[in-house]
């Protein structure tokens, strides 16, 4: 199941609390599944997340980056993710510095910034300080706040990026 696709690195994940809620966006491109549903579905236990990964400067290669454990907690816990078990042939961007972290909006700041790091990166994420996995962030930004993975193999640049829930 598609949980988010970044196909042009545009400004489309600048987005309020509430969209980030019910979800936006459509799976054939820029697309967010919804932090609600993404709740739900995580917090059985039975998926495991994978990101799929294009870099900009070598864009005939894909990298994934798989997750056995991921949820998402209740908008209560403001969608904290919990994610370990790391495995791909992309580097770990995402548990290493994302995991714990609750979900950040331009209009809601739960990041550890002393700034809102969704304002600054135009992109909603479980940011931290505020990012090594930047798959909602614009590439419209200057470094080091635009669309990257951090240390993908292929170039830190991304061309696209997709998140998926698959079973275990």
């Amino acid at each position: 199941m598609l949980i988010q696709q970044n196909v042009d690195g545009s400004n489309f994940f600048h987005r309020p609390w509430a969209e980030f809620k019910v979800g936006f966006g459509d799976p054939s491109g820029n697309y967010w599944l919804g932090n609600d549903l993404l709740s739900q579905l995580t917090l059985t236990g039975r998926y495991k997340l994978r990101f799929d990964l294009q870099s900009r400067s070598n864009p005939g290669n894909w990298y994934n980056a798989e997750y056995s454990t991921f949820r998402v907690l209740p908008e209560t816990d403001n969608y904290r993710v919990v994610v370990t078990d790391f495995s791909g042939n992309a580097t770990d961007a995402f548990a290493w510095y994302h995991n714990g972290m609750m979900f950040t909006t331009h209009d809601r700041d739960n990041d550890r910034q002393s700034g809102n790091c969704a304002t600054v990166t135009r992109g909603g994420f479980w940011h931290n300080t505020c990012f090594r996995c930047g798959v909602t962030v614009s590439n419209t930004r200057p470094a080091p706040w635009r669309f990257i993975w951090h240390r993908l193999p292929g170039g830190w640049d991304l061309q696209t990026s997709r998140m998926w829930l698959e079973c275990k």
